[in-house]
């Protein structure tokens, strides 16, 4: 087996007794405390994450807004400095290479993340497609550490350790500026659905970044978190992971992304021919949300049954919803299904599920 990578908080995660994993081939935590503890931090205080696994990429050069655009689901054209747009990256067929971030620096200087099991295959789709444009793509993800600081105490925290004025920071904007003396590019965003800062800086500036961040979360009741809550907070929020809401056979349309989807663009965009097949004939399977009313976690791969036990899907994700104390979950189902019942089995015993519209838990607007 190939060596785990490991980003720069390694040992303080270690030194601090979290459980360590694999998690897409990066020796990551998966929890502290507890997933439980670490969930309800984030819903109610704040809590720290380690996402120093994602990638990073440069796209630069007098093409650079053109080339993301053909690249990206969504439409930039009208993006201005200092804004961030979320979009799905699409293959001809319509199925997903990735969903991203894009950061735009100025016309000709665009920044984006990526998701770290992604990084070999993402980079190298994204320099194949822009040998016909005017743009260089660096693969930046070796220089960046990255925490996310997640939860409605998040923004006081972070502006205890910055100058800078955050409360001008909307969401899905950045600037720059030194958090605790340390230069980084400061992201109003996040994978939890509460408000926060994801924060970009130097790999060898990571362990004093985080240390004096735990050390001004003492007075606002900060958890360190693991990959668990991550994803329980996520799928209460109603993210999609790739790999599971979204993939190469799972189209950003039959995932219900459909908002990230400009088929308007005038140039149309890699995967727009397909996409405006399928949003034309209709999606012959969709990603639906669901919550059983049972404590059982409903795990992914678990087979979507009607009421004659006939299969008509597979669950995506399934996970114990802290908040609602029950399970939650989304299914890729056969889209005829839905006018009927559906079911999962648990232990012989089978169990409707009750679809519902994301996000599972009300979640504070962040403006």
């Amino acid at each position: 087996m190939s060596e785990l990578k490991r980003t720069p908080l390694r040992d303080f995660h270690a030194s601090h007794g979290a459980r360590l994993v694999d998690f897409a081939g990066w020796e990551m935590p998966v929890q502290y405390r507890s997933i439980l503890d670490e969930h309800k931090a984030v819903r109610h205080s704040v809590g720290l994450f380690d996402v120093s696994h994602m990638g990073e990429v440069d796209i630069k050069g007098i093409d650079a807004q053109k080339f993301i655009n053909h690249l990206i689901t969504n439409n930039i054209e009208k993006m201005t400095p200092g804004r961030i747009v979320y979009s799905p990256m699409c293959y001809p067929d319509g199925g997903v290479v990735d969903d991203l971030l894009v950061y735009k620096k100025a016309d000709d200087d665009f920044f984006l993340c990526i998701n770290a099991g992604n990084i070999d295959k993402d980079v190298t789709w994204i320099k194949d497609q822009a040998k016909a444009f005017t743009v260089s793509v660096t693969d930046r993800s070796a220089d960046y550490a990255l925490i996310a600081v997640q939860g409605p105490l998040a923004a006081a925290l972070v502006q205890s350790l910055t100058g800078a004025k955050l409360g001008l920071i909307k969401y899905y904007h950045f600037s720059e500026g030194t958090v605790a003396g340390i230069h980084c590019i400061i992201s109003r965003t996040g994978y939890t659905g509460e408000d926060g800062f994801e924060l970009y800086h130097a790999q060898s500036d990571s362990v004093a970044l985080t240390e004096a961040v735990v050390a001004a979360g003492v007075n606002f009741k900060l958890e360190l978190c693991g990959l668990g809550s991550r994803d329980s907070l996520r799928l209460e929020a109603g993210y999609p992971l790739y790999g599971h809401e979204i993939t190469h056979e799972i189209s950003p349309l039959t995932a219900g992304l459909g908002w990230t989807v400009k088929l308007d663009k005038p140039l149309g965009f890699i995967g727009s021919d397909a996409l405006k097949a399928e949003k034309l004939n209709g999606s012959s399977k969709q990603i639906v949300f669901f919550r059983t009313g049972d404590r059982r976690i409903i795990r992914a791969e678990a087979s979507v049954i009607d009421a004659t036990g006939t299969q008509q899907g597979k669950v995506a994700s399934g996970t114990l919803s802290p908040i609602l104390n029950e399970a939650i979950g989304t299914a890729l189902v056969n889209t005829e299904a839905l006018k009927h019942p559906l079911f999962v089995e648990v232990r012989g015993e089978r169990l409707a599920l009750q679809l519902v519209k994301a996000p599972f838990v009300p979640l504070k607007k962040v403006t």
